[in-house]
C-alpha cells in the first residue's frame, strides 16, 4: 500500500504542477492545439493519480495480482499518454504522436485489471 500511495501522491503533485504550468507558463508561447494537448495530458494524469489511490486502497482488502497490474498499467499510461501530450505541448513536435494511443490502451488495461480485481476480491 505504501508504494502505491507514494506513487499516487507524486503523480498528483506532478499533474497539478503541469496543469499550473500549462495554464500560466505556456499560454501565448505555444499554439492553441499544443496548449489543449498539454492540458489534456494534465487532466488524464490527475485522473490516473486518483486511480492509483484506488489501487493503494484495494491492496488493503485483496492481494489479487490484478490490483498491482492495474497500478503499473496506470503508471505506464501516464508516462506514455500524458508524457507524449506534455512533449507535444512543450515542443509542438509530433515525434511521439504514435505513443499516445499506446498510453491510452495502457489506461484501458489498467481499468480492466482493476475491474477484474474488484470482481475477484473476497
Amino acid at each position: 500500500m505504501q508504494l502505491w500511495i507514494t506513487i499516487a501522491a507524486a503523480n498528483a503533485f506532478i499533474a497539478i504542477a503541469a496543469g499550473a504550468f500549462g495554464a500560466h507558463g505556456l499560454q501565448g508561447r505555444v499554439g492553441d492545439r499544443a496548449l489543449a494537448a498539454f492540458e489534456t495530458g494534465a487532466q488524464y494524469h490527475m485522473y490516473h493519480a486518483l486511480a492509483l489511490l484506488a489501487v493503494a486502497s484495494l491492496t488493503t482488502v485483496t492481494s489479487h495480482g490484478a490490483v498491482n497490474l492495474a497500478g503499473w498499467a496506470f503508471l505506464a499510461g501516464v508516462v506514455l499518454f500524458s508524457g507524449s501530450l506534455y512533449y507535444f505541448g512543450l515542443t509542438e513536435s509530433r515525434a511521439l504522436v504514435l505513443i499516445t494511443p499506446i498510453g491510452g490502451v495502457a489506461f484501458l488495461a489498467g481499468w480492466a485489471a482493476l475491474a477484474w480485481a474488484g470482481l475477484r476480491a473476497s
